[in-house]
């Protein structure tokens, strides 16, 4: 019996079985991060929950438990040459490399009773490792919810096949354009026709092996050169047979008198036009931020930095090949960037460009 075709994804508020639909897809994804959660976990997630609250309210750090989340980079290496990207533009201070499987294990292992979910990604293009599945494996071997991020060039068959093995929950893949004029606009370098292929493959395998996971994304990052094909995304993904659609505003470095990429829709941009013609960021620097209690990024190297907007990891807070986890979660290092935030986030330089409190815009594709 042939595929039945699925109703178009703009029609997405108006048939009631395309929502079923969304709904079942997403409860899905939502019982596999649910189906990681332990007693302990949930009393970790508890004590850290408590202790940020605590500290919004009594004004300095207090920190109980352990993050129930982590990135981490699996490689600083890419294949692409994106222009708002380090990784891309190779503007590293730091060196290139990829992260050690022993190591991950090592580290893992210390960690696994309280996380919850791991994301395999900080910068470069994880499927360049030739360790990544194995690590992902490990992962969900040891009862945590992975996800990773990729340009979706690595994705041909037997990486694909290999993907649905390891276990991977959650699969992002980034396509910023429905042609290949626009896609390379911002991809520089990449070839729009291998990224589709490859989440065919993924799509293929997944059905084949009979597998709830990975639940598939296309991250559609909204600049100026691509908002013309938003509807159009969406058509490619319920054609593929893609999970969902995200919209995600772009981190502009140099934004204060705008940049050709900063898109003419409103609310897809982190930054509003004031009446001379330069831009802001739309969102509020508030003293507090939840990422630095419940979550961290450790590079390939084993360095723990605050945050995914660390990107060149100029804010290192512990070395994970010297010192146990804890030791540095705790430690003076750590105390003092948050001592910092609290006083001023403004004062810290990662923080001036961030979205906390201005989310990546989401809408379901099927």
């Amino acid at each position: 019996m042939g595929r039945q075709k699925r109703p178009a994804v703009e029609r997405v508020f108006t048939k009631p079985h395309f929502d079923n639909n969304i709904m079942r897809i997403h409860w899905n994804d939502l019982y596999l991060l649910l189906s990681k959660l332990s007693l302990p976990k949930l009393w970790n997630m508890g004590q850290v929950l408590a202790s940020y609250y605590l500290t919004r309210f009594l004004k300095r750090p207090v920190q109980w438990g352990l993050p129930f989340s982590i990135s981490f980079e699996p490689t600083t290496a890419c294949n692409l040459r994106c222009p708002e990207c380090p990784s891309g533009l190779r503007a590293f201070s730091r060196k290139t490399g990829n992260l050690k499987a022993g190591f991950f294990k090592k580290v893992l292992d210390d960690l696994h009773s309280k996380l919850v979910y791991l994301i395999f990604y900080f910068q470069g293009e994880p499927y360049i490792n030739p360790e990544f599945l194995d690590m992902v494996r490990y992962a969900n071997e040891k009862g945590i919810y992975t996800i990773t991020s990729t340009n979706g060039h690595f994705l041909n068959d037997e990486n694909a096949r290999k993907t649905i093995e390891s276990g991977l929950n959650r699969l992002i893949i980034s396509i910023d354009g429905t042609t290949q004029d626009v896609y390379q606009q911002y991809r520089k370098e990449g070839k729009l026709e291998v990224v589709l292929q490859g989440a065919r493959n993924v799509v293929k395998w997944k059905k084949k092996l009979k597998s709830k996971s990975p639940h598939i994304i296309f991250q559609f990052l909204v600049v100026r050169p691509n908002e013309h094909q938003i509807e159009e995304v969406k058509k490619l993904a319920e054609e593929i047979g893609v999970d969902e659609v995200k919209f995600k505003t772009a981190q502009i470095y140099d934004y204060h008198n705008g940049h050709p990429l900063i898109p003419t829709i409103e609310q897809y941009s982190r930054y509003a036009r004031r009446s001379d013609g330069t831009y802001r960021i739309k969102n509020r620097l508030l003293n507090h931020c939840w990422k630095l209690w419940h979550a961290c990024v450790i590079t390939w190297d084993g360095m723990v930095v605050p945050c995914c907007f660390d990107k060149d990891a100029q804010h290192q807070l512990g070395d994970l090949k010297h010192q146990s986890f804890a030791e540095l979660w705790r430690g003076p290092a750590y105390r003092a960037f948050r001592s910092t935030l609290i006083q001023g986030r403004q004062n810290i330089d990662i923080c001036k460009n961030c979205t906390e409190g201005c989310k990546v815009w989401v809408e379901g594709a099927s």
